[in-house]
């Protein structure tokens, strides 16, 4: 398989149950001060680990410092290894059963996600699907640190694709898989096509708005099977 298959995690291939959301609020509150519901109610769906410090920070009235930010997320990650343990974690339907079929066909599959490294890591571990994926320095993907904005993330992972890989990874030669508008967006503004799956908040109808060149229900079943497998496959 010669396409670059670049995953997001929460709610493309996990369910957290809100381990992120309480990890950061736990983090947040011992540096800055509790944020008293202040994100309640915003969909921080597909925003970077990042932006959602930024935009937290504002909702308190505090200007964004990154080194506040470095420390912010360096605490997260701590409270996410207790949070992580949450009842309501769930891998996703299809999602571990996929992720091996396209191993033992030898794909080429990275993350492109909003998580911090170690946060991504921390999240799959939960459910044993850290396994399919590389974690040294230079695997494929993109994570936080590569930037605040979306489009950054999707861009270094196309870069570390290239450079793991030994050849040009052209945008065509991969294959973003998420859950949200944001997703799409990111990809689509690199030339990446995007196979987008209606298993996060958004239906299938919202992500074939926003550009998706594919939506599936979920990763479950032999048509994401099937179009990931051979891109672009049926509709």
């Amino acid at each position: 398989m010669r396409r670059v298959l670049l995953f997001d995690i929460d709610g493309t291939l996990v369910h957290a149950g809100g381990a992120g959301r309480r990890s950061l609020e736990r983090a947040l509150a011992g540096h800055v001060g509790g944020l008293d519901g202040a994100l309640a109610g915003r969909r921080l769906d597909g925003m970077t680990d990042r932006l959602i410090v930024r935009e937290a920070l504002a909702a308190l009235g505090r200007p964004f410092d990154d080194a506040l930010c470095d420390r912010v997320l360096e605490t997260y990650v701590g409270h996410l290894r207790e949070e992580i343990r949450t009842p309501a974690y769930r891998v996703l339907p299809g999602v571990a059963e996929l992720l091996d079929g396209l191993r033992r066909r030898g794909a080429a599959m990275g993350l492109c996600t909003g998580n911090v490294a170690e946060g991504a890591r921390i999240k799959l571990a939960r459910g044993g699907l850290d396994a399919f994926f590389e974690w040294d320095s230079g695997a494929i993907g993109g994570f936080a640190a590569d930037g605040e904005a979306r489009e950054r993330i999707v861009e270094a992972a196309l870069r570390r694709a290239s450079a793991r890989l030994g050849r040009p990874v052209a945008p065509a030669d991969a294959l973003v898989i998420g859950d949200t508008p944001r997703d799409v967006e990111a990809a689509r503004s690199a030339g990446i096509p995007v196979l987008a799956v209606a298993t996060g908040r958004y239906g299938v109808e919202e992500l074939a708005a926003c550009g998706a060149d594919r939506v599936a229900p979920s990763l479950e079943g032999p048509v994401a099977a099937a179009l990931l497998a051979g891109w672009p496959g049926p509709a």
